[in-house]
């Protein structure tokens, strides 16, 4: 199913840019839709092209801050504990609800919680128009997501999965072989430090960059700043 006009549109925007990821747990100091609109709209005025929230709540909030593309998640747990990105239908609609027509869902193999597969969470998300961005951990779970008709796949879950390689920076080996092996637009995000980082995520073909933690985390950015000068 063709992705509506608006849709496409918004895609569009984000090529070649960098899209801030504003996120903040329930126990972080900046949880709350009023922080985290205030950070989406500083990264607007600092040139994001776009920008990646999570909760139907900080989604409204930023929407009625920012006109950029907001790449829409809502975050679940299984009963281990484990999180998921966007699981189901209904955490689908409640992101598209608050405002968000790109909708970030969990790519990989796994089971789902709540039983619902990837391919029926992103049928009912072209049944609205809607994009579907697929967090993935490696190269088969990309060709997977793109074999349930993601639109575009991400590199965002390497290292979080068993499967995949913890790195300490981000996984541009993932990003070039998804690029290589993948049929849509490959967007990428995970543990991206440095600008020159991002830089060699496009050089490798990614359509755009994601950054969350070192741009919108003072928290750990604070760690990184003492934990550098502990080892000192």
């Amino acid at each position: 199913m063709a992705l509506a006009e608006a849709t496409q549109a918004e895609l569009a925007l984000l090529k070649g840019g960098l899209v801030v990821s504003c996120q903040a747990p329930p126990d972080h100091p900046l949880h709350g839709p009023t922080f985290m609109a205030a950070m989406a709209a500083a990264a607007v005025q600092g040139g994001a092209v776009g920008i990646r929230a999570d909760s139907a709540a900080d989604i409204a909030a930023i929407r009625a801050l920012v006109s950029v593309p907001i790449l829409g998640i809502a975050k679940a747990r299984d009963e281990a504990g484990a999180v998921f990105i966007t699981p189901d239908r209904a955490a689908a609609a409640a992101v598209l609800g608050a405002g968000a027509r790109l909708v970030a869902l969990d790519g990989t193999r796994r089971p789902r919680p709540g039983g619902e597969s990837l391919r029926q969470v992103i049928a009912y998300l072209h049944e609205q128009g809607a994009a579907a961005l697929a967090d993935v951990a490696t190269l088969a779970d990309g060709q997977y997501a793109v074999d349930c008709g993601a639109d575009l796949v991400g590199s965002t879950l390497s290292g979080y999965t068993p499967d995949s390689p913890r790195l300490a920076g981000p996984d541009l080996d993932l990003v070039g072989a998804l690029v290589a092996h993948c049929r849509v637009p490959v967007f990428a995000e995970g543990r991206y430090w440095e600008p020159a980082q991002a830089a060699a995520a496009l050089a490798a073909g990614a359509a755009f960059v994601v950054v969350g933690t070192a741009i919108t985390n003072p928290l750990e950015i604070t760690r990184r700043f003492v934990g550098a000068l502990t080892s000192a």
